[in-house]
């Protein structure tokens, strides 16, 4: 800690000795000797686009991969067409958004809102086609399933809710998390809904009937971020715990331990091909949060918040100093060229290429 009553010299040399250390570390980190081994995957920043006039939350790929959807607490839905980023529409809410989702055929968006509400874009016009209203709190995740008829959706109010798509008719609420509830998503046969919690657990839910399945437990802290593998048989979860785990989807058994990354993982997603996991939250230990309040504020400094791992033996590939805060969420595109990540306090938006390597 920084005593106020040091003098200045002594306080700007313990500042910058704390910024070389960590530069130093953080350029380790970008070339990790376990990621030397078989294929790697690298990301280079491609853009940062000035998204919102308030912190970005949920970013989001349209299904062809063409648009980039950005949500803001400034209450808006943003598209941008791609390569180039361009801003081409605009969703506007009565208050801030949290999560949003593509149907997987691209006609419509899902967004979940502080003011508890779920909303239902028609994008062949821009127009709100459906409000959906159940939750007794924050919406904090949105989700749809495969084949486009569902909405799931989660929130403060610790239940996941499923909706029908069409005409936005309440199918069920799930009852179980003893918190909040922070993410949900559908498996890729859409058969099973997955969420993780302020409870410390992952869920897994039967979409047909809101049946408990089973209950994965393990992590010592909240569950933040939940994510399914495209080929259905992992699920992954990152925790306020520090960890990333993965989890054998037929039966929950523990696979593997992701550790070393963040202090708090926010955030976790699958490549489409399934080979690679990116994870996101605030970097690790006292250091990190100095470099987030001190020299990130006031010096435009980048901790290495984000990681990228291979799935089969969980080598860390990259940490990628995305933002002056912590990553809040990342995302895919469809095609595993882009990778797409927001800051939680930050109202803009990184957009990365990537690049894979070796067999």
């Amino acid at each position: 800690m920084i005593q106020n009553d040091s003098p200045p010299r002594a306080r700007a040399g313990f500042v910058l000795s704390l910024f070389l250390l960590a530069a130093v570390s953080a350029c380790r980190e970008t070339a990790p000797e376990a990621a030397k081994a078989g294929p790697t995957l690298t990301a280079r920043l491609h853009k940062t686009l000035a998204a919102h006039s308030a912190a970005a939350r949920q970013v989001a790929f349209s299904p062809d991969g063409r648009v980039l959807a950005t949500s803001g607490v400034d209450g808006t839905a943003k598209l941008w067409s791609l390569p180039g980023a361009t801003l081409s529409r605009t969703l506007t809410h009565p208050e801030g958004l949290t999560s949003l989702a593509y149907s997987p055929d691209g006609r419509w968006l899902v967004t979940g809102s502080y003011d508890r509400q779920v909303r239902v874009w028609r994008l062949a016009d821009d127009s709100l086609a459906q409000t959906l209203t159940g939750h007794g709190g924050t919406v904090w995740s949105v989700a749809v399933s495969p084949d486009g008829r569902t909405v799931a959706s989660s929130g403060e109010d610790k239940t996941v809710k499923l909706w029908r798509l069409e005409d936005g008719a309440l199918l069920r609420t799930l009852n179980g998390h003893e918190l909040n509830v922070w993410s949900v998503e559908f498996t890729p046969d859409g058969q099973q809904v997955v969420s993780g919690s302020f409870d410390r657990t992952v869920k897994v839910w039967r979409t047909l009937t809101g049946a408990l399945e089973r209950t994965l437990v393990g992590h010592g802290q909240a569950v933040v971020g939940v994510d399914v593998s495209p080929l259905g048989d992992l699920v992954a979860s990152g925790s306020d715990d520090s960890s990333v785990r993965l989890w054998r989807a037929s039966d929950g058994a523990l696979v593997r331990t992701l550790t070393g990354g963040s202090d708090h993982v926010y955030t976790v997603a699958f490549s489409p091909d399934g080979e690679w996991l990116a994870s996101g939250g605030r970097e690790k230990g006292a250091l990190g949060t100095l470099w987030n309040q001190v020299l990130g504020k006031h010096r435009g400094a980048r901790t290495p918040t984000i990681r990228l791992w291979r799935v089969r033996d969980g080598a860390l590939q990259q940490a990628l100093a995305a933002h002056s805060g912590n990553a809040r969420f990342v995302a895919f595109s469809p095609d595993g060229q882009w990778l797409a990540s927001s800051g939680s306090d930050e109202t803009t938006v990184n957009l990365w290429r990537l690049e894979r390597s070796g067999s």
